[in-house]
């Protein structure tokens, strides 16, 4: 079994040269079809299997024409990578359709709906906190002596009426009702 690094390295050669091939040595034009792109290289740890998962840009009658072509093609880049890349033995490629980036476009798309039919409130992500002023009797602001905003004052600074929350230490800490 090759090492770690090994296998970094020949996969990072096979995903260079592969790329290479799609610019400019593969003629099938169903390759053609739809911009294809390298996106990563797994090898075996024995060296002797290499998934390459190519990215596909365009509709779906593309990608699975592209496809065809990749695969009838497979035989043209394994013999071209065995001429140029000096490895004992070449490994068997096998092309597979990288969808990560259309999976990240959807969930990207579904979180701005998400974020546009929001409320702007839900937005900052703020609890639902009681704010005196909206009710309309706040007694800190309507006593023009100043003694009940000195108790409120101190029930706020008891040590017991904060709790942090377990999950996030650095959030502003909540009031206990």
């Amino acid at each position: 079994m090759a090492t770690d690094r090994r296998v970094a390295r020949v996969s990072e050669l096979i995903r260079r040269e592969v790329s290479q091939m799609l610019l400019t040595d593969i003629k099938d034009d169903r390759v053609g079809a739809g911009m294809v792109s390298v996106t990563d290289v797994t090898v075996a740890g024995d060296l002797q299997h290499a998934k390459i998962f190519v990215s596909i840009y365009g509709d779906s009658a593309a990608k699975t024409e592209t496809m065809e072509g990749l695969k009838a093609a497979t035989g043209f880049v394994r013999s071209e990578l065995g001429r140029r890349i000096r490895l004992r033995r070449t490994p068997e490629v096998i092309f597979l359709e990288d969808i990560g980036l259309e999976r990240g476009d959807r969930v990207l798309t579904l979180l701005n709906q998400l974020s546009q039919e929001r409320p702007p409130d839900d937005l900052e992500g703020n609890e639902t906190t009681l704010n005196p002023s909206a009710s309309g009797t706040n007694s800190a602001s309507s006593d023009l002596d100043g003694d009940d905003f000195e108790e409120d004052e101190n029930d706020l600074e008891d040590e017991d009426d904060f709790e942090e929350d377990e999950d996030d230490k650095d959030s502003q800490p909540v009031i206990k009702p």
